[in-house]
């Protein structure tokens, strides 16, 4: 492991000795991690060596099978999430994508970000179907924050397209902008560049940084792309059958004998 001290200080997740088993199968085994505020972290192994899992569990969608999932909130206190529902983790401050696309195909671009935006509604079903003032001037603030949203990740030309029409590339990132719609402070991404070609690549790198720099999220990625990895991660976690087996920055990764083995090739 790593004994490089960054930058960063103060810890906004941390997984203790983490264990989930299916069956007999033992797919994370004793995990210990953490990320902290304001950093890009990516979570990197073979296919199969339980990097999905770990997010699996801390959204909500796993009851880890032993060990905890804490995150400091809001409040900057700590709190643990294991076993939460991925809607109230969702809630408290935590986003995510997945390796395959999840949008909503028939409704617009503007729509599929609107819907990431529930979280900050006050009306209830009432006063959705009387259309009071209250309502029709909040359904207007999610419009403009939405839109807002899409300027960032420079998807507005696309507001009035339907999802299903956009281009690979603009897809994964409206996923991202939908992400992002639900206000929070801790953003993963489940391998996004997965399907790109080099070109949109470079943008969402772009993408990523942006997001850390100006909207103050922290992220922690998966990536099967290495150079993608090395270049916007501050920090590298490694996993090989279920166990963390290094942990350091993109130099020090690439030098450690145990990964080169495990997941870079010898």
């Amino acid at each position: 492991m790593s004994t490089e001290k960054l930058q960063y200080q103060k810890e906004i997740l941390e997984l203790d000795d983490l264990v989930m088993t299916f069956g007999g199968l033992r797919a994370i085994d004793g995990v210990s991690m953490h990320i902290d505020e304001g950093e890009i972290a990516a979570l990197i192994g073979p296919n199969g060596a339980g990097k999905t899992t770990i997010f699996n569990c801390i959204t909500g969608v796993y009851k880890p099978t032993e060990g905890t999932v804490k995150i400091r909130n809001r409040k900057g206190h700590a709190e643990e999430i294991s076993g939460l529902k991925p809607n109230i983790i969702n809630q408290k401050g935590l986003a995510r994508t997945f390796q395959n696309i999840r949008l909503f195909g028939n409704m617009s671009v503007l729509e599929n970000v609107m819907i990431g935006r529930h979280n900050s509604l006050n009306a209830g079903i009432f006063k959705a179907i009387v259309r009071d003032s209250p309502t029709r001037q909040e359904e207007q603030r999610v419009i403009e924050e939405s839109y807002e949203i899409l300027k960032k990740l420079k998807l507005d030309p696309y507001v009035n397209e339907m999802a299903k029409n956009l281009p690979y590339g603009e897809q994964r990132r409206l996923e991202i902008a939908r992400a992002l719609a639900t206000d929070p402070f801790l953003l993963l991404l489940d391998e996004p560049v997965a399907g790109m070609n080099a070109q949109e690549t470079k943008e969402l790198e772009e993408t990523i940084n942006v997001i850390r720099d100006q909207e103050k999220i922290t992220i922690l990625l998966i990536e099967h792309d290495m150079s993608l990895v090395m270049n916007v991660s501050e920090r590298i976690y490694v996993l090989d059958y279920g166990r963390l087996i290094a942990e350091g920055t993109p130099r020090e990764i690439k030098r450690n004998p145990e990964v080169i083995k495990a997941y870079l090739g010898e």
